[in-house]
């Protein structure tokens, strides 16, 4: 995972222990399953490339299932219902709407589909960077207009900046599911992980983590899953 991504992963800098929503949740399903979860930090661009030549087994890191996607890695069921949003400076009242993003100077981060959807905005200008924190350090500093990422990960770096220097913009540009990925063709491992996923979902392990780390109860349809 990248743990740059809070509250899905993050790293504690007290303890400098890797936590977070999907921390909890494939350490969750190992469990269920017999398996031990090592958490290694990995730039987000990366994780796919890794994955394929062998060098991680798992992925879990706010990734959304998209059909590129689905040609070089395998995905678990959904765990996830995520959205894209944009994070905006606290003065910004321009930016209510994608249309408002038109002809905007947006950050994302490489290789997301946050940079997918933001190459689709009329004239607007992308610049790619490695870190979510990065994107959001130029947004404070007003070298870009807008961070285009998923909403959660949007309000947590907002409700957590202290200056109060930005805010989430009332955007949301499309609903996603995000879902757990591992190497093409690794169908036993992938079977452990539905199968670890489901078995939390049903003893109601899942909706405590939820809980925990979101303030509110999981969408039906993805318990259910």
């Amino acid at each position: 995972m990248d743990a740059a991504y809070p509250p899905f992963g993050f790293q504690n800098m007290d303890t400098k222990a890797y936590e977070g929503f999907d921390v909890d949740i494939i350490k969750a399903i190992a469990r269920e399953e017999g398996l031990s979860a090592d958490i290694r930090n990995v730039n987000f661009d990366g994780l796919i490339p890794a994955l394929k030549s062998g060098d991680l087994d798992v992925a879990i890191n706010d990734i959304t299932v998209t059909e590129d996607r689905k040609q070089t890695v395998d995905f678990s069921k959904p765990y996830y219902i995520a959205g894209l949003g944009g994070g905006v400076r606290s003065e910004n009242e321009s930016i209510r709407s994608k249309e408002d993003l038109k002809g905007k100077v947006l950050g994302v981060t490489i290789g997301s589909t946050g940079e997918e959807a933001a190459r689709k905005i009329e004239g607007a200008t992308v610049r790619t960077y490695s870190t979510l924190s990065d994107a959001f350090l130029d947004l404070k500093q007003g070298a870009v207009d807008a961070v285009i990422n998923d909403i959660p990960t949007n309000e947590y770096y907002t409700a957590r900046t202290e200056d109060h220097s930005v805010k989430t913009a009332p955007v949301a540009l499309s609903t996603e599911n995000l879902a757990i990925a591992v190497k093409k063709g690794n169908t036993k491992l992938l079977g452990q992980i539905d199968d670890g996923l489901s078995k939390i979902k049903k003893s109601g392990e899942f909706t405590e983590i939820y809980r925990k780390w979101f303030g509110k109860e999981p969408p039906e349809e993805i318990v259910k899953q």
